[in-house]
């Protein structure tokens, strides 16, 4: 690759922002160390690097490259502007990825620059979801179009060099809707990110996808109105540049975002390419991948995963009970496979994470308190991350909603997926948060949190490992009131990063009661751990705690669907297992006919 700082005549300034959002006091929610690396960072940076190495711009024109994650890096935008005016504000500001919570922070940030008259652009799935689903103007976009902002809708892989040349000569076009026609992916420029980047994630890890697209329907995500339904891949010889690359400035972990790595028709080309790596090489990689509830059946699948370096794999469970599965279009899940699928798993000592949604229409306050009893008991699940139902823009639900014209909260800013943003049957909207709250409190009670350690003991998972994540996933709802993914070490604020319809604080006022906060907030952390490292030191020590065991980590048995609540306290839970065992028996009658 070509030295990108490499001398040249001139340079245009490209200035990457990956924007936060807004807590509910209205200040942007930014961390020392963050805990989730951004993907859509990565891939623009790799591809902008390829533009700048390629001389897009003319051989004698470079490109510097900024990057700003704002969940872990303060957006600047005086210093910014300072940078910009130096270099004859020749350069543009790119928000990259930018959600539905994210926009209205987005727009905060453009504002400065498109009134000092520097290009913006901005893309992601809030614009791209708008325009694929609803009618072009809603949700705000026309908001973009009144500031002259540029929209870019779709994936930028061979799209950013023209981008980049109308941002240079002037003539950055309203709009770049590239939505019906989604790049491959073979052989394009990798996502990666400078050390200095990626240091400002816990844990020193970053992010890549190997594939885009799925094939599912449900009706919650955003993903397959954005990234369509066919599947495109990088191959093996793709992902070992990207890990080579990383490995080369000593970076080993990553987050594999693809939505469901199980259904990548080249996994076991890539697991046999990274399992490579690892054991001739000896590249010492730590993944993190989503898979579906199905994904056991894969003959090798998990096994391969362990070789090649899983160590926590998430699992887009989503709820227990058929009826809601069915609602929200998630027929794929199959709850009568849950628990043979988890103990496939835990019997590779890899730790399992799951979503949960909470507000479909079958639920109720009592159902979900019922729902979470039955996962603590039943299955052997390590962490799980409750999340409301929420109509994205992008999503179908969103879509529906949109047309029956039914109420949808009109701020942004909380589509966030824990917030209620608009009606449900059975529940109030005060009901419906009350029990989003709740249901931390009670998965991640002091009693269940020792049983957990105790699984991971007498199944192999990391005790150490474990414990900082429970750490994260017990504590972050209750002391910082944001979602454990939206977490970091250490929060950090600045009065100026209100949202600007907030009243601006007194410095006397903001620094005395935030360092207060901090202080408080750190000591309720400091007894947290120290009770569940406590535990961890004591469970640990236990000469029987090899052979501990309980309903969760009993192998799955011929008839134990007679009696799990699981199976037994919905309806759909009782109409999925009556349809496993006809199945079962037609089965039978064939191979008793053959």
């Amino acid at each position: 690759m070509r030295d990108l700082s490499e001398k040249t005549d001139r340079n245009f300034q490209l200035i990457l922002i990956k924007p936060s959002h807004y807590d509910d006091d209205g200040y942007v929610i930014r961390w020392w160390r963050a805990m989730i690396p951004s993907n859509s960072l990565a891939a623009l940076y790799g591809i902008a690097a390829d533009c700048a190495e390629r001389r897009v711009l003319g051989p004698d024109v470079g490109i510097d490259i900024t990057v700003i994650d704002e969940t872990n890096t303060r957006v600047n935008v005086v210093a910014l502007l300072r940078q910009l005016k130096a270099n004859n504000n020749f350069g543009m500001v790119a928000l990259v990825g930018v959600q539905s919570n994210q926009y209205p922070r987005a727009l905060d940030i453009a504002k400065p620059f498109r009134d000092a008259g520097i290009p913006v652009a901005m893309g992601g799935f809030h614009v791209s979801g708008c325009l694929s689903m609803l009618d072009g103007h809603a949700v705000g976009l026309d908001e973009c179009r009144e500031m002259g902002i540029s929209m870019f809708a779709g994936e930028v892989e061979g799209r950013l060099d023209t981008v980049l040349q109308d941002a240079a000569s002037g003539t950055l076009a309203p709009l770049y809707n590239f939505m019906n026609d989604l790049p491959s992916i073979e052989g394009a420029a990798v996502p990666f990110l400078p050390k200095a980047n990626v240091a400002q994630t816990l844990g020193l890890s970053t992010s890549f996808d190997a594939g885009r697209g799925c094939p599912y329907q449900c009706s919650f995500c955003t993903i397959i109105n954005v990234q369509g339904r066919k599947s495109r891949f990088r191959t093996a010889d793709d992902v070992e540049k990207l890990v080579r690359m990383n490995w080369a400035q000593g970076i080993h972990k990553f987050f594999i975002t693809d939505d469901n790595f199980a259904r990548n028709r080249d996994w076991e080309a890539i697991f046999d390419r990274l399992i490579q790596l690892r054991e001739r090489d000896g590249i010492p990689l730590g993944l993190m991948i989503q898979v579906d509830t199905l994904c056991h059946k894969i003959p090798n699948f998990i096994e391969k995963s362990k070789r090649a370096g899983v160590t926590r794999v998430f699992i887009g469970l989503e709820n227990v009970n058929p009826d809601n599965l069915t609602a929200a279009k998630k027929n794929q899940n199959k709850i009568t496979e849950y628990r043979k699928m988890l103990l496939a798993w835990k019997a590779q000592g890899i730790m399992t994470l799951a979503g949960y949604i909470l507000g479909f229409p079958a639920d109720t306050p009592e159902s979900i308190r019922r729902d979470i009893a039955i996962i603590q008991h039943e299955l052997p699940l390590d962490v799980i991350e409750f999340f409301v139902l929420t109509p994205l823009p992008g999503s179908e639900d969103h879509q529906t909603l949109f047309r029956k014209g039914v109420a949808m909260d009109p701020d942004l800013n909380i589509y966030d997926v824990e917030h209620v943003c608009t009606e449900h049957p059975k529940m109030s909207k005060k009901e419906w948060e009350s029990i989003y709250q709740e249901a931390w409190s009670l998965y991640y009670s002091p009693e269940h949190l020792k049983t957990l350690l105790r699984r991971a003991v007498a199944t192999g998972v990391p005790l150490a490992s474990l414990v900082k994540v429970l750490v994260s996933f017990a504590t972050t709802v209750p002391l910082e009131n944001v979602h454990p993914l939206q977490s970091g070490l250490l929060r950090l604020k600045h009065p100026s990063e209100r949202r600007p319809d907030m009243p601006r604080e007194s410095a006397l006022v903001f620094w005395p009661r935030f360092v207060g906060e901090t202080i408080a907030k750190h000591l309720k952390l400091g007894g947290t751990i120290a009770r569940l490292a406590a535990s961890a030191y004591v469970i640990s020590r236990d000469k029987n705690a090899k052979s501990y065991t309980d309903q969760a980590l009993t192998p799955v048995g011929d008839h134990e669907d007679e009696t799990l609540e699981l199976f037994t306290k919905t309806a759909g839970g009782q109409a999925a297992v009556s349809h496993i065992k006809k199945v079962n028996e037609l089965t039978h009658a064939h191979r008793v006919a053959q």
